[in-house]
């Protein structure tokens, strides 16, 4: 069964069952800063499952095929790529998810039928094994009544291998895996050499615990799926607290269960690697299956003098066929993705795995782009799946050989240094020190050759060196240091990539110098410098004064106008474009180069100027208030409000957010100036403005100043004196992640329309209870006070049904020859709820037996309820069949669960009757059973 077809079956499978399928999300994680990529398929519902966000269109069901990445970070499986059978940068995960919907029993009845079932994936039962948590007796015994395993094909493990947690605390619970015995499904299964035991039996149908974990480790038992039930709240404590909706979060490997279904032990052997493989051996000139050594190669012989036509390696390391077939995955779908090579976060990882890639290309002999090749055939063999690698595959293409060629310009002159640098063994078999290599020289060979920290550790480590990390890392930050303008310039370039190289646009004469004035004017006459047609009327236009203020630092783009003759264009956003703010909009009329008038909505700015200023205060008073701890982490300043992320764990208490709001009020109240100006960044360090965490700054900076309050580096746009804010609200306190929290707010006229919608609010309450406004508070007391008085009635009355319920166990009758009894009678509750309160209460009281229980409603309706104990439900006795039953004698009706069922009656004068029968109705289903 090829791979596609497993994924298609699995999706088509639960979209049977009732879940929505959705498309593989992005490999950059959406809003969630703690992630490199995504890893997993539960991901992209994590928001979901910590209860932050519904559920995606409110389906509680989901199914995806997710591309997942773990190569950086704390997954990091790059190092292992290549040298074992399922180590994988890139791989797909395939999972069913419930939000609160089933659980346990409905997640093993699907992973059993689909892995099982001759019209799915047809995987023998005999040769399945499966681990549940060792406190798990649900799971356990699930699986034997589900599945029909014996107990000795189930094994509890601990928290290690069947506990699962999201983090320290929060959404965690035990998990459930399913095992596939290699040894009898791959024909190249081999045991290990010198391996002895139990699990190396091939006859055995059995295996003892420790067996089992033995063979685990060494393969012959291979985890195709893991079935997460998240069903406790883990407290800071460690409390576990069970949750009052448990999810369901599964994960299956595609690569392995591949590997199951076409009878291989390692997934590079797959129809999913197969043709990158091949393409590796077309491109390269060598067969993969000429030696299956896992022996690296240590030299190359050298063809045709100097200049050779190729090099040919004298032993084929086939683990580089591997890593270039792996990595041109991962390397497609980053760029597919958005990722770009760069040298820090994301796009330094996704460079790792390139360069990696080259060198082991370089391993096997070649001198030129070998690796893009096998991205081709990536876009070839997985463009039906995944449709954004043909739509991109250009762009994959041309980046992956562009790449390629900067590193192979310089791996060959890195390689004879690194050589220098760790000298190979003599093979005369001398003993040489190894050493350590400095990170002044590991620096070198990353700054002049291109060589990636890891692949220069990977490479020492091979020839028994180390690596002087502190040492690089020391080194690459004097670099960063030095090079901040220059870098500040490549960002400006990449920013600019979505509209173009300037040389591209249409030009006025001169130059297409362009400089902001929106620091001191929203509405100027000025010149078009240059202008770039977008899709349909939409254009990009520079002007040689721009008041337009470009989207950063969290203050959003300005909007407005651009005015000419015969011409306009509504701004909706702005851009920079090589370091200038192009202003984007929709053109009306005939435009032509000349003069222009540039508006900004002076209220739109105002409130802007407004909130970007608040942001500035508020953050001031939470250090005042919570401590210096408090550092920004975020922010967005928008006309109509604000919002403000800063490092705190756990909530701030509701008098400290009064203490926040107070103090940010009385600075605005104060009146004090706002000034800025321009200094070098070291100044600024020195006068103590703050710079926030993760911001690159050149060397020259703007400091915004509220003397003696707040001094910040912001480009943001802000108000001349803090009296213009005229009002600061807080409208929300809440947590976004772990460590931070987020305050949402509202000044100026937005905060002072959000408290008179709260005054009218306040009215209308007052008119509900019908009380003035100033008598509300009082009224309110008043109302709790009745209410906890009905409460202790309500109470008062639930015990005084205990004296009943004992009276009538006392009384209760026979029922049959079990020892079973038969408890029933008339009681006394005012509502349904005490009704079922006290049925809980007689179901623990009563032992073996079936209880029934009517009451009086006060609207002259009744009210019956039946339970039955656990022994009698097994037997068939069902609580829901007896109160049914029972309450149509009497007019009603009613159902529920085996153990517990309620009715209602109409007429309660006809429970009489309908109860006098039920004793005779209950015998003989007890007889009948």
């Amino acid at each position: 069964m090829l791979a596609s077809e497993i994924r298609r079956r699995f999706l088509d499978y639960f979209a049977r069952q009732q879940h929505i399928i959705r498309r593989s999300a992005s490999l950059v994680p959406a809003d969630d800063p703690t992630l490199l990529f995504v890893n997993a398929g539960m991901v992209p519902f994590k928001k979901v499952f910590l209860g932050m966000d519904e559920a995606p269109d409110g389906k509680r069901r989901a199914t995806t095929a997710q591309k997942c990445v773990r190569a950086g970070g704390k997954h990091n499986d790059l190092e292992q790529v290549g040298h074992t059978a399922r180590h994988h940068t890139f791989f797909e995960m395939l999972g069913n998810f419930s939000f609160g919907d089933y659980f346990k029993r409905d997640a093993i009845q699907f992973a059993w039928e689909l892995v099982t079932s001759p019209a799915e994936l047809a995987i023998d039962p005999s040769l399945l094994r499966v681990t549940v948590h060792h406190s798990d007796d649900e799971a356990f015994a699930l699986w034997q009544e589900i599945a029909g395993l014996p107990a000795e094909r189930i094994y509890r493990l601990g928290d290690k291998d069947n506990f699962w947690q999201m983090a320290d605390t929060g959404p965690c619970g035990p998990c459930t895996e399913i095992y596939v015995d290699l040894a009898k499904v791959a024909t190249d299964f081999r045991f290990p050499v010198g391996a002895t035991g139990e699990w190396t039996d091939l006859s055995r149908a059995q295996f003892s615990h420790d067996a089992f974990v033995e063979g685990a480790e060494a393969g012959r038992f291979l985890e195709i799926w893991n079935l997460v039930f998240m069903q406790f709240d883990r407290q800071a404590d460690g409390t576990l607290v069970p949750l009052p909706k448990p999810s369901v979060d599964t994960g299956a490997g595609l690569e392995r269960i591949a590997a199951v279904k076409q009878g291989v032990t390692n997934n590079f052997h797959t129809d999913a690697f197969a043709p990158l493989i091949r393409t590796v051996e077309e491109t390269v000139g060598f067969s993969y299956w000429g030696r299956q050594s896992d022996e690296p190669r240590t030299e190359v012989e050298v063809v045709g003098g100097s200049s050779p036509a190729r090099i040919v390696p004298n032993a084929v390391d086939p683990a580089s066929f591997r890593v270039l077939a792996d990595h041109a995955r991962a390397v497609a779908f980053l760029l597919a993705d958005g990722v770009f090579p760069s040298n820090d976060g994301r796009g330094y990882v996704l460079r790792r795995i390139l360069r990696r890639a080259v060198r082991h290309a370089y391993l096997l002999g070649r001198r030129e782009p070998t690796l893009v090749a096998v991205v081709q055939t990536v876009i070839d063999s997985m463009g039906d799946a995944y449709p954004e690698l043909r739509t991109r595959a250009e762009h994959l293409v041309k980046t992956t050989r562009v790449e390629e060629q900067a590193f192979l310009a310089t791996i060959e002159g890195g390689l004879a240094r690194f050589d220098q640098l760790a000298p190979q063994r003599s093979t005369q078999g001398s003993t040489r020190v190894r050493g350590t290599i400095s990170g002044e020289d590991v620096f070198r060979l990353y700054d002049t050759f291109g060589f990636p920290i890891d692949l220069t550790e990977l490479m020492a480590k091979e020839r028994g060196y180390t690596v002087d990390i502190a040492g690089f890392e020391a080194a690459l930050g004097e670099q960063r240091t030095r090079s901040k303008d220059e870098r500040k310039s490549r960002k400006h370039t990449v920013e600019a990539d979505t509209l173009g190289d300037l040389a591209a646009w249409e030009r006025a004469e001169g130059d297409a110098e362009s400089r902001f004035v929106g620091y001191d004017a929203i509405e100027i006459e000025t010149q078009v410098a240059a202008l770039r047609r977008l899709d349909g009327n939409r254009v990009a236009i520079l002007l040689r004064e721009s008041p337009f203020y470009a989207e950063s630092g969290g203050q959003v783009s300005d909007s407005g106008e651009i005015v000419g003759r015969g011409w306009r264009v509504d701004v909706d956003g702005v851009r920079k474009v090589e370091g200038r703010s192009a202003a984007l909009g929709r053109l009306t009329g005939a435009f032509h180069f000349g003069a222009a008038t540039a508006r900004v909505p002076t209220a739109r700015r105002k409130d802007t100027e407004r909130n970007h200023t608040a942001t500035h205060l508020l953050h001031s008073a939470l250090r005042t208030v919570l401590g210096d701890a408090v550092h920004q982490a975020g922010s967005l300043v928008h006309p109509d409000r604000l919002r403000f992320d800063f490092t705190q764990h756990g909530p701030v208490k509701p008098e400290q957010l009064a203490e926040v709001e107070g103090i940010v009020n009385r600075e605005v109240w104060r009146a004090q100036p706002v000034r800025w100006s321009e200094m070098p960044y070291s100044e600024a360090r020195v006068k103590g403005a703050m710079a926030l965490f993760g911001e690159k700054y050149g060397d020259v900076v703007r400091v915004v100043d509220v003397a003696g309050v707040s001094m910040e580096l912001c480009g943001g746009t802000h108000v001349r004196n803090t009296s213009e804010i005229g009002l600061f609200v807080i409208v929300n306190e809440t947590g976004v992640a772990s460590g931070v929290r987020r305050i949402e707010a509202l000044t100026g006229p937005g905060a002072f329309a959000m408290l008179k919608e709260r005054e009218r609010t306040l009215h209308r309450v007052g008119e509900a209870l019908k009380s003035p406004v100033d008598a509300i508070e009082r009224r309110v007391q008043l109302l709790l006070e009745e209410r906890r008085a009905l409460e202790k009635q309500l109470d008062e009355a639930r015990r005084g049904g205990g004296d009943e319920l004992a009276g009538l166990i006392a009384a209760a009758a026979p029922l049959g020859a079990n020892g079973a009894r038969l408890i029933i009678g008339t009681v006394t509750a005012p509502d349904v709820k005490s009704l079922q309160a006290m049925g809980d209460a007689l179901r623990e009281q009563m032992g073996s037996g079936v209880g029934l229980l009517a009451t009086h409603l006060p609207d002259g309706k009744g009210a019956m309820l039946a339970v039955v104990s656990d022994d009698l439900r097994l037997r068939g006795i069902r609580a829901d069949a007896i109160v049914r039953d029972v309450a149509a004698l009497a007019g009603g009706r009613g159902g529920g669960k085996p153990h517990m069922a309620q009715a209602g009656v109409p007429d309660a004068a006809r429970m009489a009757d309908a109860m006098a029968e039920a004793p005779r109705m209950v015998q003989a289903m007890v007889s009948a059973s």
